[in-house]
């Protein structure tokens, strides 16, 4: 179909969750599908459909930040028909009132990028959840009694920014809690094409205090995110 996704129409459901790690798509789709079929193998950036609850849902990963993510967000909205796209990913911490394994609900995404901020001439777009998705995934939260916090995440184009911490600190003083490298995007994106977007993160290393997952925890051991994710996009 596309330089990047060899998947046929109709390998997609209308519900996609989007991890960037395309190991992290496996594992989702091995741990939590029930008969599970690999539609997308391009570049081993991998994509899933199976069912959820016996609803059908797919998984794909994204590859690492925005402008990989753009790529197959556009594509699955615009040539799959996908209507619900969920970010299923991880984040540093910046404020100590999040813990490493809580969970960052999006309400909307800052961002340094000009993917956002070319397409908006003269404007400060704010990318924003879809409110439904949103709602749904705080109420599910909180009846599971997870840690779940609601806010605002950064989106940066910059991992290893040279100003380390303090780049942020104006971020920080005004509630940002925590960064991230996708999420303004997919808002953006979804806005655009009319799809419902959210992104759930787990917050896998605090900025402040060092506190940290290991890189094999981060693949793999994110069962509390994922669950949600999966119930709020089939509305299970």
């Amino acid at each position: 179909m596309t330089p990047h996704n060899e998947a046929k129409p109709g390998d997609y459901a209308a519900a996609v969750l989007l991890p960037g790690d395309p190991l992290r798509a496996r594992w989702i789709a091995e741990t939590f599908f029930t008969a599970p079929r690999q539609v997308n193998g391009v570049r081993n950036c991998l994509g899933f459909t199976g069912t959820w609850k016996g609803k059908p849902v797919s998984v794909q990963a994204t590859g690492m930040g925005q402008p990989s993510l753009s790529i197959y967000v556009h594509e699955l909205l615009n040539f799959y028909g996908v209507k619900t796209a969920i970010r299923v990913g991880t984040c540093g911490g910046l404020t100590t009132e999040v813990k490493v394994r809580d969970l960052i609900i999006a309400q909307g995404a800052s961002t340094d990028s000009a993917i956002v901020r070319d397409a908006f001439p003269g404007y400060n777009f704010a990318p924003l959840a879809d409110y439904g998705l949103l709602s749904d995934a705080v109420a599910r939260a909180q009846a599971a009694g997870l840690r779940a916090h609601v806010g605002n995440l950064l989106s940066s184009d910059i991992f290893y920014h040279a100003d380390g911490l303090k780049a942020y600190e104006t971020l920080m003083g005004h509630g940002v809690l925590g960064v991230e490298m996708e999420a303004a995007a997919l808002y953006t994106l979804c806005a655009r094409f009319k799809a419902r977007a959210l992104a759930i993160c787990t917050m896998t290393d605090c900025l402040i205090t060092h506190a940290e997952l290991s890189a094999a925890d981060r693949q793999s051991s994110l069962e509390d995110m994922v669950t949600l994710a999966l119930d709020v996009a089939v509305g299970a």
